[in-house]
């Protein structure tokens, strides 16, 4: 089983289409709608309203062509769609995830504060590696360090990397990094995602923590 994570009201994520707005107005629902999904309802249920919110995301793609914030936020939805989903069947998600952010990039690198690189990065070192998919190690390391120097301070990025430092087994250097990633500002309107964030954050810490005493 492929394990995402992922670099978000409860009433429109069972259906209907993106009203028309601001490409702010759109992200936001597309933000807001993401964290509900993926830390406020059941488990058993995440994989249907994330199929519904992955329709959703590429509408508001095909309103505004020429942004890459939509398509950042398509990326993010269809990475953490193929955590709910799991097995082969998330392998052609995480693909289609990983090309909606290389296509983010070619518009805007620094879109949303460096998360393209703190999604692509995730998506490299939680992939399988080749011939099953696109994994690798050094290309996740690459692009979460690159998304650390746009966004040093951020709650995913330091999330991300420590992570990434866990499963590269360097697990005092990942606690230092974890920590960090608690002394995040808050994000205005963001209070769900940080929050559930929050969470993980400290469970990897906690997962190091009992790594190093027992390796």
């Amino acid at each position: 089983m492929i394990k995402i994570y992922t670099t978000i009201i409860a009433c429109t994520f069972f259906g209907g289409s993106v009203n028309a707005g601001t490409v702010k107005d759109d992200i936001y629902s597309l933000q807001k709608e993401w964290a509900v999904i993926n830390y406020e309802i059941a488990e058993d249920e995440r994989e249907a309203a994330f199929s519904v919110l992955a329709k959703k995301a590429n509408e508001v793609v095909g309103q505004y062509p020429n942004r890459a914030e939509p398509l950042v936020w398509e990326g993010i939805i269809l990475s953490t769609y193929a955590g709910a989903q799991g097995g082969l069947g998330a392998l052609g998600l995480i693909k289609e995830a990983r090309d909606r952010l290389l296509d983010a990039e070619k518009i805007n690198p620094n879109a949303l504060n460096g998360s393209i690189y703190t999604s692509l990065g995730s998506l490299y070192y939680q992939a399988p590696g080749w011939p099953i998919s696109f994994g690798s190690n050094d290309d996740a390391e690459m692009y979460l360090k690159r998304a650390l120097e746009i966004n040093p301070n951020g709650i995913d990025p330091n999330f991300f990397y420590g992570d990434f430092l866990i499963e590269q087994k360097k697990y005092k250097e990942a606690i230092t990094v974890l920590r960090h990633a608690l002394e995040a500002q808050p994000r205005p309107s963001r209070s769900v995602a940080d929050a559930g964030r929050k969470v993980e954050i400290n469970e990897k810490i906690s997962l190091a923590k009992e790594k190093i005493k027992h390796p």
